[in-house]
């Protein structure tokens, strides 16, 4: 294995023509280019200059070898360029997923802070309901929310556990009533998720109560199915976090057991210690933690305001 010193110095002689220039120009004593010189001319068992009063001429062996030496100088400037990177700090773009309802409710206000800490890091939002494969680059990172994360080799950060429950809109509230028990859903327009969704648990267990009642109309994404709700065009399975907070809306049920789930931020593992992408896991999972708190806060007073009013039918009571 050559010293990349004293392919620096090969180069450097071979540009400036001696081992003068070449001193000047790597900043050393003319000694130290000659001794690197003769270090690598003994390495390689042949002479890579004709050394004369007017200064060094290349041989034809070590004309043969500068091609080679230039592409491990760019090899090692990239690789110098990469190190200075990780020492100045948290840079580069990642590209980050997750649905309409969490970026805009949660993420996205997040990352105004996350900006003002990192401000040379670009995270562009892939907003979808769809589950994108991260291990063939669709994207760098993702939210996850599933009862078991398949087995893969994504490394994930647990972020937090959700709830699920069932909700109508107030007008629907007021027109249709609410339903006193699960088996009373069968009398009620029902609004369901399509397989795009994935796996949602709520809706799955919310149409097995209503006894294979079809649903009046389903939804391939978690903000259309909120809109849905809030419009009046039936009761659905919503995230408490979420639905809790919206005064628009009428919580139908207790909390859901079986629609229980868990929030991973899951990355791609030769990522995982890219500093932008743990800065930014650093940041987002204590502050996505912070904003369910909050919104859990924010619910429960709600729903006591709703007491007096509006009794939630327990699920776990289904037959």
């Amino acid at each position: 294995m050559f010293d990349w010193n004293d392919l620096k110095a090969f180069l450097a002689v071979a540009r400036g023509g001696s081992t003068l220039a070449a001193s000047k120009a790597m900043g050393v004593n003319q000694t130290t280019v000659a001794r690197r010189i003769e270090s690598l001319e003994a390495d390689l068992g042949f002479k890579l200059f004709e050394r004369g009063q007017t200064g060094s001429r290349l041989t034809e062996g070590g004309q043969s070898l500068i091609a080679e030496a230039e592409a491990v100088e760019r090899a090692a400037i990239r690789f110098a360029n990469l190190a200075a990177t990780q020492m100045r700090g948290v840079s580069g773009a990642l590209r980050f997923t997750t649905n309409e309802l969490v970026a805009n409710t949660m993420v996205i206000p997040g990352l105004v802070e996350f900006r003002k800490l990192h401000p040379d890091v670009q995270v562009d939002l892939v907003i979808t309901d769809r589950n994108l494969d991260l291990e063939a680059g669709e994207a760098d990172l993702a939210i996850r929310t599933t009862k078991a994360l398949p087995v893969s080799d994504l490394v994930a950060r647990k972020v937090c556990d959700h709830d699920m429950a069932l909700y109508c809109s107030r007008d629907y509230a007021s027109r249709r009533g609410v339903p006193a028990s699960p088996a009373a859903l069968k009398d009620h327009d029902l609004i369901d998720v399509t397989v795009d969704m994935g796996e949602m648990p709520g809706a799955s267990w919310m149409m097995q109560q209503a006894g294979g009642k079809p649903p009046i109309t389903r939804s391939n994404s978690m903000g259309s199915l909120v809109y849905a709700v809030k419009a009046g065009l039936g009761i659905g399975a919503l995230p408490s976090t979420i639905a809790d907070v919206d005064p628009d809306l009428v919580r139908c049920s207790d909390l859901i057991p079986e629609g229980r789930a868990t929030s991973w931020i899951v990355t791609r593992r030769e990522l995982k210690d890219a500093p932008r992408v743990r800065a930014f896991i650093d940041f987002m999972v204590p502050h996505l933690q912070q904003e369910v708190r909050r919104a859990e806060a924010r619910g429960r007073l709600r729903l006591a305001e709703d007491a007096a009013t509006v009794v939630p039918f327990p699920s776990q009571s289904a037959g």
